[in-house]
């Protein structure tokens, strides 16, 4: 989980340094700037951020203008940083010592998201326009690229994830951009990402699709699938002897899967999906968990209203404000998520 409703820039922080491996926070109800879309758009060409709609613009007019400056800038890294007045939080987060952690994450909404999301001025996704998305996958690797520079200096195993809900999208038949098609353009963005090349998607997944566009971390919400499709044993376990890491979003982030589950029986479920692949591939149990990361299931919320009738807190009256609510799933899912790798180690890895 990226994006987190803490309006409290301190206590999101501190939330995000409790796990394992640590992560800056984005949080869009501090500002619409921190919004995940809107901060990939700081420097792109022909983008506006309108603050009072909360809206990312796009006119094509404008990015035929703002070209020839932006072609004289590209070369310069400290072009592509995510400024403070994009994301004090990250900037908060580069004064934490983190040399002594495991690992330290990043992230960055993907091309392919972006490019869905943000439309022109004829409300035309701009990944249809191969001018346009053409620099846009250029522009998301520097961005990439710039942010793990500064991230590794914090700690040398540091990791910026694209983030993808996007590519759920391109198996739609409405779609003017194709799976074919988004396969070779995410195989050439990756393979210019500096360090592990890492990719999350916390929409609906195919996974062997995933697990084969050249990543070497993939993150994906395993909470949704109840079981593992045998037809998934044999990529997942291609991809982990390939000395691939599968971070299994598997901690739900809805207020029903919170309140009906908990460490030990989402320890259950997932110990399920990989004695699946163990079977049908003859890959280990053990050999699983140690190629694995853990994580929330999705960034997004779902059935915020019900935390009280599901949650053993109770604070899901009406006078309860949604932000608060929203922070309670949050804060239960990541203690939820340490209770259930310490089951997990004790399970697999002792």
């Amino acid at each position: 989980m990226g994006i987190m409703p803490h309006r409290d820039v301190a206590r999101a922080l501190e939330l995000a340094l409790s796990l394992d491996i640590p992560f800056w926070p984005q949080l869009p109800k501090v500002s619409f700037r921190e919004d995940m879309y809107a901060q990939a758009s700081e420097g792109f060409p022909g983008i506006t951020v309108d603050m009072e709609g909360e809206r990312v613009l796009f006119d094509s007019a404008r990015f035929d203008q703002d070209l020839a400056r932006y072609s004289e800038r590209m070369n310069d890294p400290d072009y592509f940083l995510l400024s403070e007045a994009y994301s004090s939080v990250y900037h908060k987060f580069l004064t934490v010592d983190l040399k002594g952690r495991v690992a330290a994450r990043g992230q960055i909404t993907g091309p392919v998201s972006f490019g869905f999301r943000v439309v022109d001025e004829a409300q035309r996704p701009i990944i249809y326009n191969e001018a346009v998305r053409t620099i846009l996958y250029d522009f998301m690797q520097r961005k990439c690229n710039a942010q793990y520079r500064q991230l590794q200096g914090k700690n040398a195993s540091a990791f910026v994830w694209a983030d993808e809900p996007g590519l759920g999208w391109v198996f739609s038949g409405m779609s003017g951009y194709d799976d074919v098609r988004a396969r070779s353009d995410y195989r050439a963005f990756l393979d210019g990402i500096e360090g592990p090349r890492a990719l999350h998607l916390c929409a609906n997944v195919n996974l062997p699709y995933l697990l084969e566009l050249g990543a070497d971390i993939v993150s994906f919400d395993a909470y949704q699938l109840g079981t593992m499709p045998k037809a998934y044993a044999a990529p997942v376990a291609d991809f982990i002897r390939r000395g691939g890491i599968i971070c299994w979003g598997i901690v739900p982030t809805d207020s029903d899967g919170l309140g009906s589950g908990s460490a030990e029986s989402l320890a259950r479920l997932l110990l399920g999906y990989w004695a699946v692949v163990s079977r049908e591939s003859g890959i280990g149990v053990r050999a699983i968990a140690h190629r694995s990361l853990l994580a929330p299931a999705r960034c997004c919320l779902k059935n915020v209203g019900a935390v009280g009738a599901a949650g053993e807190e109770g604070q899901g009256d009406a006078a309860c404000p949604v932000s608060s609510i929203e922070e309670e799933l949050v804060e239960r899912a990541f203690a939820m998520l340490r209770g259930l790798s310490a089951r997990l180690k004790e399970a697999c890895l002792s």
